[in-house]
């Protein structure tokens, strides 16, 4: 045989052992790590991520945002962890001064999810004296319908881009007289 027939051959042998030995680790159920099959790359693909969608508190999505927001002090708001999906809808109600919170001190509902170009509207109930609607600075929207009142006109606002409003009555907050949505 000349040299390199015998490099070749050489080569072949400890590269069929080489698998061998891989093979061998893999069904054997020890410790061993399979390779990568491609270098990773910073290059982005065209396949889809799932990203967990946190509904508890401690996360940092939406759902997350309005949970913490609403279980903050007082955590004995009148928040059960539901989202209301008011998706498809051109317009949403909220009832300002629901019972809730010890009294009529609550928004109704307390958190719900819109489209993009809703139209929300808070309308008072005349029940628990004096109440506004009031963003807070978390929130990615500003929006308020000014001095607290106990009934009169419905505060109406559009909320075209996507994110995430909180919100309170500000002269019972402290009651846990707060609210929050989700704009999709």
């Amino acid at each position: 045989m000349t040299d390199s027939q015998l490099s070749r051959r050489s080569f072949v042998a400890a590269a069929g052992a080489a698998s061998l030995t891989a093979l061998a680790g893999c069904s054997s159920g020890g410790d061993a790590t399979p390779e990568p099959t491609e270098e990773p790359t910073d290059e982005p693909t065209d396949e889809p991520t799932a990203e967990p969608t946190p509904t508890e508190g401690g996360g940092s999505g939406p759902e997350a945002r309005v949970t913490d927001f609403l279980q903050s002090d007082p955590a004995a708001g009148n928040f059960d962890g539901n989202i209301a999906d008011m998706t498809g809808m051109d317009s949403v109600t909220v009832e300002v001064g629901a019972e809730g919170n010890g009294g009529n001190f609550a928004f109704a509902p307390p958190a719900f999810r819109i489209d993009a170009g809703t139209t929300v509207e808070w309308v008072w109930t005349g029940k628990g004296g004096a109440h506004n609607v009031a963003s807070v600075s978390d929130s990615d929207f500003d929006f308020t319908n000014g001095d607290p009142k106990e009934s009169g006109d419905p505060y109406t606002q559009s909320f075209d881009n996507t994110g995430v409003g909180l919100y309170e009555c500000e002269p019972h907050a402290s009651l846990g007289m707060k609210g929050a949505f989700i704009v999709e």
